[in-house]
């Protein structure tokens, strides 16, 4: 089943439940599992027109029958070859409805009709130039060249009967369409920001060739958040735990706007993990407010706290095993669903304190849709593929949720659309437009390891980088490396590297530690690629680099500029590092730094988000006196997004002063105890998110 918009059910067996449910006119989203998903919703609704997610297995007949006018096919993490392949019904390419398949959709929609797909040694991840057939009716009115995000590893091979190919990225196709039919593909996602001219492509599609009018207003959601608080909630008491971000706020204020001021318990847990006089600071906004807010220092429990298990990844019996203490585990799934549940009980001490019965509160969170979306959580997708486990979304969390226990309003919004719901209900700007701080803090924005990660191909990587970063001189001495090099790049991408390489003295190398990434759909959790230079960095030029290199490498899903003098010997061990009160002093003065110099600058409101990340490395070390590793270095990574799962890094002297960034480097250097800073340089932050993603890092030295 699948919810409406509002509370009547369509039953995919074709029956409506509801005779109120009209869906004449409307965009059904077969869901195959795209981190994107809900993306491609929200892009629909903006222009106007009502849409439905439903399962990939949705029957054609269904679809018919319910009125709806066209298909779109989300993109997906599996492989249409696979034999465990979701199931879906063939017919709903044949019942006379325009489809768009994107990514998976278009490769389903080619095997159907008699095509090929194939998994290829070179993946595409990342903001690419297609050339596109400008005469075909979803590219109507574009340019014959145009900036897209690819995410994939397998392509369309040999291009089903009664398709032509209309979009190729060098060798790759692209899209493929059969006009006749009204049946589009596009291996690229025109749902995200990252795609400029995604939002034409939609247009296209919905108007121009499926025919749908833009009369679909959405109502006035905050009044519906408000009818399903006071209907769910009645009489009882809601307790809400409250960080002080937009999402929770927002949350609180529609719960104070539904209920009498006495059912609502707002409770601000201080876990150990805040920013720098973060829970003072959420504790004077919010009395400004006229919230009343019980602030709690939980930070010991959460020190010391643990969560049950699976005994191993492999196994999938009930059996589960006690983790380690919070303050001792490097895992990030396991330190998010420790503190995720952590949370849990410590909400349920305070119902306890205050002599309330557990069975009469309910719990309520500020969680949005991106977040169940990356948790894959059934509410958002039935098919996601675990990206990151929320703090709002754990096991825990999900039997409360299947209890009926947790008021979750905000689960349809993204932020954008939380911010716009806080200013109609008058919350202050500078509340709206914060910065988003996540739920565990700091904790999830330090790199706990105790070992380095160094696997069997990090000497083959590592010889990749040089022959990528030495290009030009690489080409004079052929290797079997620099085949597999050429192979995954287009003749205009060799000679631009060809360019960079002999103008500029860079060197990349891997790093021994791994970090979390979005690739196909699917998590990754993988090595970190470091450049350096001789010269002062030539900021477009990197940009290339991060964009080229985890396409080349598919082992490196973030690529990171290394400030100060040139690295001569990378580390290959690791500082251990664990979430201690001294690492997260460390971190959070590091933060601290960054954001204040980010405030005076002027251009906080022109960064979406500006992550400062602590990680286990020690540079700057001469090897033959063998000194152990003992400091760590900084990450700061500026990022720019509007739907807060894709995005772009902000570039030094492009989005932001070159000298903003400089004075961070500068100023976190004096920190105790920091080697180096880094800086995120890779394309794409998919956050969020989602795709296959390179993420471009900011360093500190």
């Amino acid at each position: 089943m699948a919810l409406c918009n509002g509370d009547t059910k369509l039953d995919i067996s074709g029956e409506p439940k509801d005779a109120l449910c009209d869906y004449e006119g409307a965009v059904v989203i077969l869901d195959a599992g795209a981190q994107y998903g809900k993306v491609i919703d929200r892009r629909v609704r903006e222009l106007f027109v009502q849409s439905e997610i439903l399962p990939l297995e949705t029957p054609a007949f269904a679809i018919r029958e319910q009125g709806f006018r066209a298909i779109i096919i989300s993109g997906g993490p599996n492989s249409v070859y696979a034999e465990d392949a979701p199931w879906f019904d063939p017919a709903i390419f044949t019942i006379g409805k325009p489809v768009l398949g994107i990514c998976y959709g278009m490769q389903m929609m080619n095997k159907v009709f008699g095509g090929t797909v194939h998994r290829k040694s070179v993946r595409e991840d990342g903001v690419f130039s297609i050339g596109i057939d400008n005469s075909c009716s979803l590219f109507r009115g574009l340019q014959k060249e145009e900036m897209v995000l690819l995410t994939h590893g397998d392509s369309v091979d040999k291009v089903a009967d009664g398709f032509k190919v209309v979009a190729q990225s060098g060798n790759i196709i692209a899209g493929i369409a059969n006009e006749q039919k009204k049946l589009y593909g596009t291996q690229f996602h025109p749902e995200v920001d990252l795609t400029e001219r995604g939002m034409d492509m939609l247009r296209n599609f919905l108007f121009e060739i499926a025919g749908c009018t833009s009369n679909f207003t959405v109502q006035n959601r905050q009044l519906a958040c408000i009818r399903e608080i006071r209907e769910k909630v009645d009489k009882s008491k809601v307790l809400v735990l409250l960080s002080g971000g937009v999402d929770s706020t927002v949350c609180t204020a529609l719960l104070n706007k539904a209920l009498n001021q006495d059912q609502v318990i707002a409770v601000h847990i201080d876990n150990g993990f805040m920013r720098k006089r973060e829970s003072q600071s959420v504790e004077e906004a919010l009395t400004k407010l006229g919230i009343k807010l019980k602030v709690v220092n939980a930070a010991h429990t959460f020190y010391n706290g643990t969560t049950t298990l699976p005994i191993s990844e492999e196994d999938r019996t009930p059996r589960k095993r006690i983790s380690k203490t919070l303050n001792m585990t490097t895992n990030p799934e396991e330190k998010r669903k420790i503190i995720g549940d952590t949370f849990v009980k410590v909400a349920n001490e305070v119902i306890g304190e205050m002599n309330l019965k557990p069975e009469e509160v309910y719990l309520a969170q500020g969680t949005l849709r991106p977040d169940l979306i990356e948790s894959a959580s059934h509410l958002a997708s039935g098919k996601a593929e675990v990206i990151k486990t929320h703090h709002n979304d754990t096991e825990l969390i999900r039997k409360l949720r299947d209890e009926g226990k947790v008021i979750e309003p905000l689960k349809d919004f993204h932020k954008d659309e939380v911010r716009a719901l806080g200013r109609e209900l008058g919350l202050p700007e500078e509340i709206v437009s914060r910065h988003p701080f996540p739920g565990p803090g700091l904790a999830i924005r330090v790199i706990c390891a105790d070992e380095p990660y160094i696997c069997k191909d990090f000497a083959e990587t590592n010889n990749i980088l040089k022959i990528i970063t030495d290009f030009s001189a690489s080409v004079k001495k052929p290797h079997t490396l620099l085949q597999r090099v050429k192979s995954c790049i287009s003749d205009e991408e060799e000679e631009k590297l060809m360019q960079i390489t002999s103008l500029h003295s860079l060197n990349a190398f891997l790093l021994p530690i791994k970090t979390v990434g979005v690739q196909g759909d699917s998590r990754s959790y993988s090595y970190v690629c470091g450049l350096t230079s001789k010269e002062a960095p030539h900021w477009e030029s990197l940009m290339f680099l991060a964009r080229l290199i985890p396409r080349i490498c598919h082992s490196i899903n973030r690529v990171v500029y290394v400030f100060g003098s040139h690295v001569k010997e990378p580390p290959t061990d690791i500082t251990p590092t664990f979430l201690t009160t001294g690492v997260l002093s460390t971190l959070r003065q590091a933060d601290f730094v960054a954001h204040s110099i980010l405030r005076e600058s002027g251009y906080s409101s022109k960064i979406s988000q500006m992550p400062i990340i602590l990680v286990p490395l020690h540079f700057d070390r001469d090897p033959l006196q063998k000194q152990p590793s003992c400091r760590r270095s900084v990450v700061i990574r500026t990022f720019i997004t509007s739907d807060f799962m894709t995005g772009i890094p902000a570039t030094p002297d492009n989005h932001i002063p070159e000298e903003v960034v400089l004075k961070m480097v500068s100023e976190i250097k004096k920190i105790p105890g920091i080697s180096r800073n880094f800086r995120n340089r890779q394309s794409l932050n998919l956050n969020k998110v989602l795709c296959l993603k390179t993420k471009p890092l900011h360093a500190v030295s």
